[in-house]
């Protein structure tokens, strides 16, 4: 294919689309620009493995440092493991590609996005979500695109499409929307308490632009002279489904039937109903065409058989409006909390429960160096002041598995929790603590991201930080039959692994803070989704009563074990001063007093003790050292040391001036000794700071009234 170009006129943007200009080896890719923000997309497709039984797709999105003009840290001097932000990159386009690609391809594909150089006005993740689409289509990969996605920002009352990052920063909503022909397939957002409408109004205004992109990937395939590639599906021998589901299907539909049971009693019953078709099918003649089909594919029954239970739990919510545990399609599980449950050197623990699901949140806090630097990130100049951390060990779904370092879905899981906190948390100036929370999912049943949001808001509670309102969670799901449709609210397991939705929906009573909707169909509309989210609001307001019947506001008092924040603004040319060559002077402080300290560049300084006697000590001596003094001021002082023609006297924290043997008293004095020693308290006055930055202090002259306010001062600090 030759080089070829294009370029979308797109709300006022363009973006600029070159095809066959690089990665010529790959099956198809396109280097998609906007701004100087620009991607390389590509898509390959290789043959399938055997025994491949699920469409084995991989997306890497990959940033490089000097797409900045940047060189990575480290001994290195070269990319490590990926930023927390670009394996979200990874999922964004992951999450509306998937489920365009038919259910019955088996060839390995892969999507590799390269950020080669970004400015600051655009972002490159819608970009690289909808090169991956071109790419595919270039690729001649079958697909049931092409899919678009677009960012939302509301700045005022306005929606704005591809906002900047300082739009994004400084609006209320941040929305991403991706889509087919057939619907919006994909949401992924985080609003500042936004009410439903609003949202609602902003997926509409954004699936109008994506279909702007769509067309004119349409426009692409015709001017290159491809066709959107549409396979026909393998021959498959239904042999095997209709000996299964001759013999399953009552029973199947009989333990479904139950809805008394719990999950574990009836995947129990199910797996007995399915090994008795296993020892049915081994009764079969060697030759028999079905037991051939069952043995030379070891994964064919279980596969069948799940595929028959998904159909008759579908048939029975569209047709019945039951689901398998009897609930109806808006109820939501039983919900049960609890706080305070680990000792307080834990700051604050939240325990959530909403049916089989239980996820424990502790919440820990602390200082301004704890800060999450974001070290060898394209965005570089951040820093994450909330940490929200998600962990699901095999054991909370009762399996086995080694343990290992967290998967794509634990960071996403963990960062949609993350940002449906973040609109509520106290401003840096009011809580200068940095906030960490830990979500460990100790069962799992459904909508853990959910539960972790919930656990996560006791445990901030717990912990005494003063949140402006508290946020829930809930999961909805989908069935969809032909033009049936039915919302299920609060899915379990069974339900988000047979359905065709998985939509989280996040926020206070006063709106939404996050929502995130992945799709296993090729679209949905925009008024199943206006009733998903709803639906979900209801779910929203049932679970955030049962929270607050256990802990209704933040707790007046810290954890006894937290650490105590003290904090001033000094001169910033008086950090140096501060911190001394090499650092000497702060480290001095901080094995003297025990007390933390964290210097910003413009002055503030955070000082830090679990014992707050010990963190006024040592802000008492950073003030000490940077108060700017005057000549006549006076001071209750203590004597550090003596020489033959004065006396040393520490009069403020860390301050130190000296009084001459001639102003130790109105009368001649033969020796200092005669007057003071080592550790007297005197009251001092500043006679004198000379060029070199010299105290020259004195006893003379000192009214009494002076010396009682020094007194005083000495008393109170």
């Amino acid at each position: 294919m030759g080089e070829f170009e294009k370029s979308i006129s797109f709300d006022g943007r363009d973006i600029r689309l070159k095809v066959g200009l690089l990665a010529p080896q790959a099956g198809g890719s396109v280097l998609i620009e906007s701004g100087d923000t620009t991607v390389l997309v590509s898509a390959t497709r290789s043959s399938a493995r055997e025994g491949i039984d699920f469409l084995p797709l991989t997306v890497d999105y990959e940033e490089r440092l000097y797409a900045a003009g940047r060189i990575p840290g480290g001994i290195m001097r070269r990319e490590g493991r990926p930023p927390e932000r670009v394996t979200l990159t990874s999922r964004l386009i992951d999450r509306p590609l998937r489920p365009l690609f038919p259910s019955w391809l088996r060839d390995d594909l892969q999507i590799v996005a390269y950020t080669l150089s970004m400015d600051e006005q655009v972002p490159p993740d819608v970009l690289a979500v909808t090169g991956a689409s071109i790419a595919t289509l270039v690729a001649q990969i079958p697909f049931n695109g092409p899919m678009a996605a677009v960012r939302v920002g509301l700045i005022g009352d306005d929606f704005i499409i591809n906002p900047t990052y300082a739009e994004v920063e400084s609006g209320d909503l941040d929305l991403v929307v991706a889509g087919s022909p057939h619907g919006v397939i994909m949401v992924e957002a985080g609003a500042n308490q936004l009410p439903e409408r609003d949202i609602i109004e902003a997926i509409d205004f954004g699936y109008e632009a994506v279909q702007d992109l769509i067309q004119a990937q349409l426009d692409l395939v015709e001017e290159l002279g491809l066709t959107i590639v549409q396979e026909e599906p393998p021959e498959v021998d239904t042999s095997l489904e209709t000996f299964i589901s001759d013999r399953a299907t009552d029973e199947i539909k009989k333990i479904l039937a139950q809805f008394d049971l719990d999950k574990s009693t009836r995947d129990a019953a199910l797996d007995a109903v399915k090994e008795t078709i296993a020892t049915a099918i081994s009764e079969l003649p060697e030759t028999d065409p079905i037991r051939v089909a069952a043995t030379e594919n070891t994964k064919a029954l279980g596969n069948t058989f799940k595929s028959i239970t998904k159909q008759l739990m579908r048939r029975q919510i569209v047709e019945d409006n039951i689901r398998v545990d009897g609930r109806k399609l808006d109820e939501v599980r039983p919900v049960s909390c609890q706080v305070g449950l680990l000792s307080k050197r834990v700051h604050g623990t939240g325990l959530f429960n909403r049916g089989l699901t239980q996820v424990l949140s502790a919440a820990t806090l602390g200082t301004p160096g704890d800060a999450q630097n974001l070290a060898d990130d394209l965005q570089a100049d951040q820093a994450k002041r909330y940490i929200h951390h998600y962990n699901f060990p095999p054991f909370s779904v009762g399996e086995t598995k080694p343990l290992r370092a967290p998967g794509r879905r634990e960071i996403g899981h963990g960062a949609l929790a993350e940002r449906a906190l973040l609109p509520v948390l106290p401003a840096k100036d009011e809580f200068p603590y940095v906030i960490r929370v830990v979500s460990e999912v100790l069962s799992s049943n459904g909508s853990t991201s959910m539960g972790s949001v919930c656990g996560s808001t006791l445990s901030l509670m717990d912990a005494g930080v003063p949140i402006t309102k508290p946020v829930s969670g809930a999961a909805m799901g989908l069935i969809k039959e032909g033009d049936e449709v039915r919302v299920l609210t609060d899915i379990q397991g069974i339900e988000d692994f047979l359905g065709d939705m998985d939509f989280k929906v996040a926020g206070t009573d006063s709106g939404i803070t996050a929502l995130q909707m992945d799709m296993k169909i090729s679209g949905l509309s925009l008024e199943t989704i206006a009733q998903a989210i709803h639906q979900a609001k209801d779910a929203r307001l049932h679970i955030l009563e049962k929270m607050l019947e256990v802990i209704n506001e933040p707790r007046s008092e810290m954890s006894s074990y937290a650490p105590r924040l003290l904090t001033i603004k000094i001169d910033p040319d008086m950090i140096g001063l501060v911190i001394g060559p090499g650092g000497k002077t702060i480290k001095g402080i901080t094995e003297e007093t025990g007390a933390k300290i964290d210097i910003e560049d413009d002055g503030t300084v955070t000082i830090s003790a679990v014992d707050e006697t010990r963190a006024r000590k040592a802000r008492n001596i950073v003030q000490g050292m940077t108060r700017k003094l005057n000549e006549g001021d006076v001071y209750v002082g203590r004597v550090t040391r003596i020489i033959p023609i004065g006396a040393f006297v520490e009069f403020l924290p860390g301050k130190e001036g000296m009084i001459h043997i001639s102003q130790l008293a109105d009368y001649r004095v033969g020796k200092v000794e005669d007057e003071v020693a080592v550790g007297d308290e005197v009251i001092v006055k500043v006679r004198e700071i000379d060029s070199k930055g010299r105290i020259n202090l004195t006893r003379l002259g000192i009214h009494p009234d002076q010396a009682a306010a020094a007194r005083e001062a000495a008393i109170n600090r």
